[in-house]
Formats: structure tokens, sequence, C-alpha cells
């Protein structure tokens, strides 16, 4: 008889190893020996038995110590490291892959279902399985997200049979159980050491075979069509929201229940705002005089025109809020603010006569007529030194 090797350097980790670093390895390696990845493969077969019967031993703190303490001989001669568990003998391998990939029992949908692909996660002995969710990208403009909307979009997606109900059957048509597997909807092979447990090709699971499928659909109970669906947009929605339209997915098969549709939004950028949270911000510009003077603006809000007030001396660069003119808050339903910034405007072209009084009034101005000036250059004195 060959000589055991030691569990640790089967699962490859060493003697201070935590047990999230064995379950880590293991589920490394045991992917990579499964039957399933090897088939026909004698030697991957039993590493896989061999990684089992380490990963027990090593991740039970009881038979982690006393196997540190007497080493295989803790657990008698010829028997595997199951030989504790009072079951008679080494225990289904599959228990330890259903535990370390986090299976959530029968008809679970955890890892070990999408690594190895068992094909019940939502189908029920009758054959009624629950529809998928669908996703739809909504593109929608500033105006839409703040104030709310509603939309109608048009989707392709499998709805129930008419012909057949959902049943999947044609009239007078009944379900026997699958000859294959035997109504048990799985069907068993052996690999060596192992049985593998595999879905029936022929029921699919469900344990059941139609006499006579629906003619237009098959015996899916469900047909491809494209459908409207109407969806409410609150007031105040964020580029990248995701809104659930209960039972708007896909029809379930055979007249299982049908999924949900999640819509995700997508606002346009604006030609004029750009929105943070719930404030929105845009520049506009005023001329130098308003600057200088003071005197009104005409502003751009999403409810249409306001007046702001600008005050004599205003700087370009200059940000003033007008409260209330910003974006719904969808929780707690006040708006929030708008933020402009104006940028003073300087004339691109002037005539003669205008030349002639912006270089009288050039030749008037002193430092109290220009605060920033006199200021930056007081603190770059040094630099020019």
């Amino acid at each position: 008889m060959a000589t055991k090797r030691d569990y640790y350097e089967v699962l490859g980790v060493d003697r201070n190893a935590s047990t999230e670093d064995i379950k880590k390895s293991y589920r490394k390696l045991a992917v990579k020996f499964h039957p399933d990845k090897n088939p026909g493969d004698v030697a991957a077969e039993e590493k896989f038995k061999e990684l089992g019967e380490a990963y027990e031993v090593l991740i039970d703190d009881n038979k982690r110590s006393a196997y540190d303490r007497y080493g295989h001989a803790a657990f008698g001669a010829g028997v595997g490291a199951g030989g504790n568990r009072g079951d008679g003998g080494f225990h289904d391998p599959f228990d330890i892959l259903r535990e370390v990939f986090g299976m959530s029992g029968e008809g679970g949908s955890g890892i070990f279902d999408q690594i190895f692909g068992s094909g019940m996660a939502s189908r029920d002995r009758s054959g009624r399985q629950r529809g998928s969710d669908l996703r739809y990208d909504l593109q929608i403009t500033l105006e839409e997200a703040a104030f709310g909307t509603e939309k109608e979009i048009e989707i392709l997606k499998h709805e129930t049979c008419t012909s057949c109900g959902g049943s999947g059957a044609e009239a007078g048509s009944r379900a026997t159980s699958c000859p294959t597997c035997q109504g048990r909807g799985q069907v068993i092979t052996s690999r060596g050491f192992f049985q593998v447990s595999q879905t029936c090709p022929r029921c699919h699971g469900t344990g059941q075979v139609i006499d006579r499928p629906c003619r237009h659909c098959g015996g899916d109970g469900r047909v491809e069509k494209r459908s409207r669906v109407k969806l409410k947009i609150p007031a105040g929605i964020d580029d990248g929201a995701r809104l659930r339209s209960s039972r708007n997915g896909e029809a379930g098969v055979r007249g299982g229940p049908p999924g949900d549709l999640y819509v995700v939004t997508h606002v346009r950028e604006h030609e004029i705002f750009t929105r943070e949270d719930d404030d929105l911000y845009c520049d506009v510009p005023i001329s130098f005089a308003t600057a200088a003077l003071g005197g009104e603006a005409k502003v751009p809000t999403l409810q249409g025109q306001a007046l702001l007030k600008i005050p004599a001396g205003t700087q370009s660069g200059t940000q003033f809020r007008l409260r209330g003119h910003g974006v719904q808050n969808m929780d707690a339903g006040n708006r929030g603010d708008l933020r402009v910034r104006v940028i003073v405007e300087v004339p691109t072209r002037l005539n003669s006569e205008q030349r002639r009084k912006l270089e009288e009034f050039a030749s008037s101005c002193h430092d109290d007529n220009s605060p920033m000036h006199k200021t930056f250059f007081d603190k770059a004195k040094e630099f020019f030194r």
C-alpha cells in the first residue's frame, strides 16, 4: 500500500495556515482536479479524493489537532479521514465542495452550481422555472431627470405562450415521468471511484416529459415577441440609477413566474448646466459695464429665466446662488440650488469713439480702482527683485 502523503503537503499549505488559507487552497485544487474537468483521468480522480480527505481533517479543529500530534495514525489503519464521522467510510467529496463553494442547499444557486452546472437552480419538479431578469439602458434628458417623467419602452423578450397558456403542452396532452431518469431529474454516471450526478439531458431536470409539446412554443411555454412597458421616472433620479419594474422580465418556463426588468438611467449631457448631487452649475457672461457699474443679468434655469442682481465691482468668476432652482432630492423632496458663475466679457471690437473713451478711462484709473491688481503685485514684488 502506498504511503499517505502529508495532508499539509496535499493542500499545498504550511502547518500554520489559517482556515481561510486552507479553504482557498482547496477551492483552487478541487476545481483543477475535479473529475468533470478531467474525464477519464484516473490520476486526477485520485488526487481529488486525496484533497477531500486532507481538507476534511485540516478544516476541523479537533481532527487537525489530532493529526498534528499523531499523524495519519490518529484515524486508524485502513480508514480515510472520514472514519471518525461514524458513517462507515469516506463521505461524498461533493459535500466538501458545497461547503467550500457556498452552495445553498437543494435547489441553491451557489458557486458550486455555476462551476459544475447542476441546472436545477430555479426549476421545480413540475418544470416551472422563474423567468430571467432583464436590463434596459434608458437615455433621458436633464429636465426629465429633474422633474420626473413617464416613458414607454419596447423590448424583445419571452412572453407566455397564448396557445398553451404557458403549460408547454398541446390540448389533451399530459406530462409523464421521464424514461431517461425515471422521474428523478438527474442521471448518475460512474467515473472510476466516483458516481457523478448530472441534470437529465432529456427532461432538463424536471423529471417529466410532455407527450405532445405545444406547436407554437415547442414545449417551453413561452414565445419571443416585442412588448411595450410603461415606466414612471421619479423626479431627482441620477445618472446610473437603477429602477426595478416588477414582473416585466422574461416569462417563466412552463408557467413559471416572470422575472423583473431593471432599467438603468443615463442622463444626457446638457448644453448649459452641469449637475453635482442636487445642485446645478452654469456660467453666464456679463458685460464689463454691468460688472463695473452693477445691474441685472438674465439667467437660464430649468423652469425658465430668472433675474440675477449684479453688485457694482463684481469680478469675473464670482459665483452666485439661486436657491431652489436645482434638482429635487428623491428622498427629502426639497430642491437643490443653481450656482451661477459670472464671466466678465471683454469686447473684441472697438470703434474709434469707444477706444478714445476707454483710453481716457484707463488713464484716470489708479490703484484704488484695481484692488486685485495692487494686491497681486504687492505679493509678487520679491519675484521681480
